[in-house]
């Protein structure tokens, strides 16, 4: 009797490895892993396309790529947008580095309802340098990233905080130079600072500069606007959003029962109302008015000839606005 597919001592011909295994979802380690492999398959010939396609593969629309660690002149932090993490990327090789690649080690997961965080605090990015030296450098930190959950996989917030670094040069550079006073003491300064190349600095110093005018770049493409326009445009829009009022909550009106009450009461009730809603009334105009005439110049001193008659006991007088826009008097 000849085994089939469906007898569980069958073995397939093609070796184990042929069986099809269930569809799982991608574990987030192995995202980086992608991304290691990614960033080796980069050759001397890529382009800005070539960035922006790895950003685009592993990097959410509003990712945002954060950097922490301290320099002689104190803690620095620099965030960076998705517009400008492709070139942070080529900044590192173009610093002299041939090879870059991150090691997790004991990462912890947390899953929430639309994201996958990875905390791991014993993260080590690695990078070779081949020039001005053949160094290789071992920066170590703590690496926050929250991936979306979905089949993509992408990642939308990475934090990673630096503590410190290694500079490894090979025993046999040290030997070949032994007798040379000066390439050794080439060899014992550093060529990072804080395992990051003075390239990789720079282009984090100008993202200060760069990321806040993304808006009017954006704006400038959208609408082919000029420098100068966009910016008035973005500041008066930023404007309009400080000054605008809060919207008021909508307030349910309240019913009162009224009380019957006899005829005499009433009517004096009735008069002592008219009396005051009159005397409001005036109030209420007066204030309008005031309010009124204090945004329009000039408009005070008509305004209070048409409310008081004149001295013979003559009609009020009125205005009028002619086509110019000027306020004219009326008998």
């Amino acid at each position: 009797m000849s085994s089939t597919p469906h007898d569980p001592f069958y073995s397939s011909p093609f070796g184990p490895f042929y069986r099809r295994h269930t569809p799982y979802m991608v574990q987030p380690e192995y995202r980086i892993y992608e991304m290691n492999k990614r960033l080796q398959s980069r050759t001397e010939d890529s382009d800005n396309l070539w960035w922006d396609a790895f950003a685009t593969e592993f990097f959410e629309d509003d990712a945002t790529l954060t950097l922490s660690f301290c320099l002689e002149d104190g803690p620095k932090r620099y965030t960076i947008g998705r517009t400008l993490i492709p070139r942070y990327f080529s900044t590192v090789f173009e610093g002299g580095v041939t090879d870059l690649y991150y090691v997790l080690k004991h990462s912890k997961e947390s899953y929430h309802n639309s994201s996958i965080t990875v905390d791991c605090d014993q993260c080590v990015m690695v990078t070779q340098h081949g020039k001005p030296m053949f160094t290789k450098v071992c920066t170590e930190g703590r690496l926050i990233l929250e991936f979306t959950f979905d089949d993509l996989m992408r990642i939308k917030t990475w934090h990673f905080t630096i503590r410190q670094y290694r500079e490894l040069v090979p025993r046999s550079i040290l030997a070949m130079h032994a007798q040379d006073p000066q390439v050794l003491d080439q060899l014992s300064k550093n060529i990072t600072r804080m395992g990051l190349t003075n390239f990789t600095l720079n282009y984090l110093r100008l993202c200060v500069i760069l990321e806040p005018m993304q808006e009017l770049m954006s704006r400038h493409k959208t609408y082919n606007l000029s420098p100068r326009d966009c910016l008035k445009t973005c500041l008066f829009q930023k404007w309009q959003r400080m000054v605008a009022p809060p919207a008021e909550p909508t307030r349910q009106p309240t019913t009162k029962r009224r009380k019957r009450k006899n005829s005499t009461s009433s009517t004096s009730n009735s008069s002592a109302g008219n009396a005051a809603n009159s005397t409001s009334s005036k109030k209420k105009t007066t204030a309008a008015n005031l309010s009124l005439s204090s945004q329009v110049p000039g408009l005070g001193a008509t305004l209070n000839r048409s409310l008081n008659p004149g001295r013979d006991g003559d009609l009020c007088q009125s205005t009028a606005v002619t086509p110019a826009g000027q306020f004219k008097e009326k008998h």
